[in-house]
């Protein structure tokens, strides 16, 4: 397993423990993207069109003197453009716009955007303690500067529950993006897990084939060994004797180095013994096959169109007889009771096809651990046998196998 690989099984909390928006934000650490700028904007405009409704009050108010209003504007104007900063410096600029508003109505809208960005980007004891402090300094802003049309009370309310709102929003904000970063982690945790599995099931499926392909070639080469001593201790052997020996060992040579490029690269599990004696299945042995099938409780269809199949390949035969096997084992498991048909069609130059199919179970099957494992053994060795293989539901609900291997003319 790489690091990487181990990386992604690590638990979220160890993998990333924050938020992108978590960390000091720096100009050379991360640049806005055009989406930061959109937000920071529409935040701008948000607290800026506050301050100017607060600011058009205090204006219909002739009291106010118009030092006053001045002082309001600029000091409104310069918290709005403070929030370009809230992304570097949340808790000092929610703070500091905390302290402001408790004399400046105007910037009371740059506060509730403050305020939210803290609650979004920064963890729960930050946002507590600058909440608790804009919630202890609310009723003072209205008892220093009091609205006219309001009593104070009702502005303490009303101030007390903008904060609460804004802070609670800017909470779920943060606990639903939360949630979406631990399900992409978990995501690709899953995916690493699943690639694993594969990978594992792929090594397994060379193993066996390079298993059973090593029987093959120590068969023909044990045939080779017989025939050349032959040869050897009998020179004086008739001519058609040599002529037969030597056939024998021609084209017991050239079947094993055709068998020999199959299994290029595949490695034989270690410590695997004992089962150099085991026989080797061929196209003409998929009838006791489906017997075997039949015996035991199965409903299958045979519809063998090939005229010759002790012709067809050693390596083919077998093949398309694992794949007959792995379709029949997998429609017990999942579809039992259904009725499954095996067509094998093919010739010499034309290759040779197989198609497994069974419609939907009758009943919902639960579905077994480990399942599609054979699926991804039999796709690597059509693969090796220089053909390929495709699997996946049929429109009424079914599954069907279909490979195509080579055969090539005589």
């Amino acid at each position: 397993m790489t690091r990487t690989e181990y990386r992604w099984l690590l638990p979220s909390a160890m993998a990333d423990p924050e938020l992108p928006g978590d960390r000091p934000w720096t100009w050379t650490r991360s640049r806005r993207t055009v989406r930061d700028w959109a937000v920071d904007l529409v935040a701008f405009l948000c607290a800026a069109f506050f301050g100017l409704l607060v600011l058009a009050a205090i204006e219909a108010d002739d009291t106010t003197a118009d030092v006053v209003v001045l002082v309001d504007s600029v000091i409104g104007a310069a918290a709005c453009c403070a929030l370009w900063l809230r992304r570097r410096w949340p808790v000092a600029l929610a703070g500091t716009l905390t302290v402001v508003c408790i004399v400046e109505p105007v910037a009371g809208g740059a506060l509730m955007v403050a305020l939210f960005s803290l609650a979004v980007h920064r963890p729960f004891k930050p946002v507590a303690l600058v909440g608790a402090g804009a919630l202890v300094v609310a009723p003072l802003q209205p008892l220093l500067r009091p609205d006219p049309g309001t009593s104070l009370v009702a502005s303490a309310i009303i101030g007390v529950l903008l904060i609460l709102l804004v802070l609670s929003w800017g909470m779920v904000v943060r606990s639903r993006r939360q949630l979406v970063l631990t399900l992409r982690e978990r995501a690709r945790r899953a995916e690493a897990e699943a690639e694993l599995r594969a990978e594992q099931a792929q090594r397994l499926a060379r193993e066996a084939i390079a298993r059973e392909m090593h029987d093959v070639l120590a068969h023909r080469l044990t045939l080779l060994s017989v025939h050349a001593g032959a040869l050897e201790f009998r020179p004086d052997a008739p001519t058609a004797e040599i002529a037969r020996a030597a056939g024998v060992i021609r084209d017991s040579s050239h079947e094993a180095l055709q068998d020999l490029r199959e299994i290029i690269g595949v490695l034989r599990g270690p410590g695997d013994t004992g089962e150099g004696e085991r026989p080797q299945p061929t196209l003409t042995t998929l009838d006791a096959l489906i017997d075997e099938s039949r015996q035991a409780g199965m409903e299958v269809v045979v519809d063998n169109r090939v005229p010759d199949p002790q012709d067809a390949p050693a390596a083919t035969g077998r093949t398309v007889y694992r794949i007959a096997q792995e379709c029949l084992t997998n429609a017990r498991k999942h579809a039992p009771g259904a009725e499954v048909t095996v067509t094998v069609t093919g010739g010499p130059g034309d290759g040779l096809t197989i198609e497994v199919a069974n419609p939907a179970p009758a009943e919902p099957f639960e579905r077994v651990p480990g399942s599609g494992q054979g699926l991804i053994g039999l796709t690597e060795r059509a693969t090796l046998a220089g053909g390929r293989l495709e699997h996946g539901p049929t429109a009424d609900g079914g599954f069907a196998v279909r490979a195509r291997l080579p055969w090539p003319s005589a």
